[in-house]
């Protein structure tokens, strides 16, 4: 029985994917942080309102919810019980298969959304575009749909 080596990271490579990892840790919770403080919302929280803001009646299926939010149905769940409890958020049956519960995002959600969203941008502007140039930012868009094609083959990330 043959064993092959370990494919081991260049330094070139290894000194990338720590940055990579650097990122991966630090802007979800410098994202998190702008938004609990000037919104009162978690990144993840943000993330359905705004999706949920996007789509036709402003209403999706909690399953369908779950993948643009890249959340297991489980956490979506929660967190769309908190927004429930707010008012920014109504579950309620699905009149065309009662199997499945719908999301909508009420009025006052739009409004936590559109309130929300000036301060959500301008920060990312500021962590990530800002930083770069224009070839940059098609770079990373590149980059990161080829990572996605590669952790997502089935392509059911939204994103890509």
């Amino acid at each position: 029985m043959e064993t092959s080596e370990p494919r081991w990271l260049t330094s070139e490579e290894r000194a990338a994917w720590m940055t990579l990892m650097g990122v991966l840790m630090r802007l979800p919770a410098a994202l998190d942080a702008q938004l609990l403080r000037d919104a009162g919302l978690s990144h993840f929280e943000y993330g359905i309102l705004a999706g949920l803001s996007e789509t036709p009646g402003r209403t999706l299926r909690m399953s369908a919810l779950a993948v643009l939010a890249e959340g297991s149905l489980a956490r979506l769940s929660q967190a769309v019980g908190r927004l429930e409890k707010r008012g920014w958020v109504r579950r309620s049956p699905d009149p065309t298969d009662g199997r499945y519960t719908l999301a909508t995002l009420t009025d006052e959600g739009w409004d936590k959304i559109v309130a929300s969203a000036p301060g959500h941008v301008e920060n990312v502007r500021t962590l990530v575009f800002d930083t770069l140039t224009r070839a940059q930012v098609r770079q990373l868009q590149e980059i990161g749909r080829r990572i996605l094609g590669a952790t997502d083959p089935g392509g059911s990330c939204p994103t890509r």
